[in-house]
């Protein structure tokens, strides 16, 4: 059942990505008198279709990777006198680079209109302040304690954990000066300071933003409290109930839920005495955490026991409300941050700043849809634009094949006064193809590396 709600979320979210990018290329092509043949989501076989008044076929096809927008072009057959006139290659140079474009803008409009959505249902996130810093760390050399709050990073506010790690997002792989500025709870007052950083995160393959700079974040401390007992589980039969204090095991104090975690996680099939505080008196309980198989091979043990999760204080609590206006203009800005992050992202990838073992594929993609849709509609809704954005940048890169390189040879024809040669276009589409299945190769090979 879990792998059917997969594969449908997955499903889902290409279409609506695949029809929004296809829609734009449809769209604008009608407007500049193109006639459209077929609009296609997937590839293959239709499995359900319709035509409209204007002669366009409308199709839902059986491999559900994608999609295209078929026009009425003398570079794919023979065209009837009474269409030349409709015909994509006809039209002036700007037209055609007006009809390509439209589909990674279309992709960049959806993620400004799915973030004004966000906005406008209210955003919030926790204060970034400081819980731990790691002895010779970045973070120590810059001069960071524990209790301070983080509220920019080279200039950037950071009012909150997203704002911060995407602050330091784009300085992974950088080699310089990063600049911090911080304030202790309660006070005004401002301190800067700076740490050299050396090709930061480069050869990480998933880079621990914080825990590369030696912070631990703060959060409230979690008592090794019980919540939550799970039936016919090795807590039930050990007669755990809500709301015991797990004090010590096998005589270890357990002062925090994870250092309880952590001890039955190292003792699979292994009998443990425990120490537990049940309405102002002590019992002792013996229990035996029953093994299970984590998807790397590895053997833990577990209990069946959930924690209560504390609740920020208040605080430490930003909560962002925004009018429609001052919703929009946060949108715009919010995706043209993700469109230079992206690009950047790129760049630093093929100069080798950042390992491509970042670079993700459909599986990835599967499994973070299907978090974040379990997560909540703004959650998915937020992976959805960032998804997006992806898409729309990716789609404007120079490579024949891509809308990008369509747009290079449009520019070069528009500069140049004429068409590119056709053989050099066919030349660019065969090293283009190469190129693109090379990254969805490489894609493929880091998501069963993850796996």
């Amino acid at each position: 059942m879990d792998l059917l709600v997969t594969v449908l979320i997955t499903l889902g979210t290409l279409a609506v990505l695949v029809a929004v990018h296809e829609f734009g290329h449809f769209w604008v092509a009608r407007r500049c008198g193109v006639h459209v043949l077929r609009f296609s989501i997937g590839f293959g076989k239709s499995l359900y279709k319709w035509r409209d008044s204007l002669g366009t076929e409308y199709s839902i096809a059986a491999i559900p990777l994608g999609g295209y927008v078929k026009m009425v072009d003398e570079r794919e057959g023979e065209v009837p006198a009474d269409q030349l006139d409709k015909a994509f290659n006809r039209k002036p140079v700007l037209q055609r680079i007006a009809v390509v474009a439209a589909g990674p803008l279309a992709n960049l409009i959806l993620a400004v209109v799915a973030y004004w959505f966000l906005f406008m249902a209210g955003e919030s996130g926790y204060a970034p302040l400081i819980g731990k810093v790691e002895p010779g760390s970045v973070a120590e050399v810059a001069g960071l304690e524990a209790g301070q709050e983080i509220v920019s990073v080279d200039g950037q506010e950071t009012p909150t954990w997203q704002a911060l790690s995407f602050a330091l997002l784009e300085r992974i792989g950088d080699t310089g000066t990063i600049t911090f500025a911080t304030k202790y709870r309660g006070s005004d007052l401002v301190y800067e300071s700076e740490a050299h950083i050396q090709r930061w995160l480069s050869d990480q393959d998933e880079p621990d933003l914080f825990g590369g700079l030696g912070l631990t974040m703060y959060t409230p401390d979690v008592p090794p409290v019980v919540n939550e007992v799970v039936d016919d589980s090795a807590a039930e039969r050990a007669g755990l109930l809500t709301g015991d204090r797990i004090l010590a095991a096998d005589g270890v104090p357990m002062e925090s839920w994870m250092d309880w975690v952590d001890y039955v996680r190292e003792r699979p099939d292994v009998a443990i005495m425990l120490d537990v505080e049940r309405d102002a008196s002590q019992l002792q309980l013996p229990i035996t955490p029953a093994p299970f198989t984590e998807d790397d091979g590895s053997v833990i043990g577990r209990v069946g026991v959930s924690v209560a999760i504390p609740e920020m204080p208040p605080e430490l609590v930003r909560s962002f409300e925004r009018g429609p206006v001052e919703a929009a203009g946060a949108a715009l800005v919010r995706t043209g941050e993700l469109i230079g992050f992206t690009a950047t992202s790129i760049q630093k990838m093929l100069t080798g700043l950042i390992s491509p073992k970042n670079l993700s594929g459909p599986i990835t993609i599967a499994k973070v849809a299907t978090a974040s849709a379990k997560s909540g509609l703004e959650s998915y809704i937020g992976f959805l634009a960032l998804l997006s954005v992806s898409l729309g940048v990716l789609n404007l890169l120079p490579i024949p094949v891509l809308d990008g390189g369509h747009l290079l040879f449009y520019s070069i024809e528009l500069l140049a006064g004429r068409p590119v040669p056709e053989k050099i276009q066919t030349l660019g589409y065969q090293v283009g193809l190469f190129l693109v299945l090379g990254m969805m190769m490489l894609a493929l090979y880091n998501d069963f590396s993850r796996l």
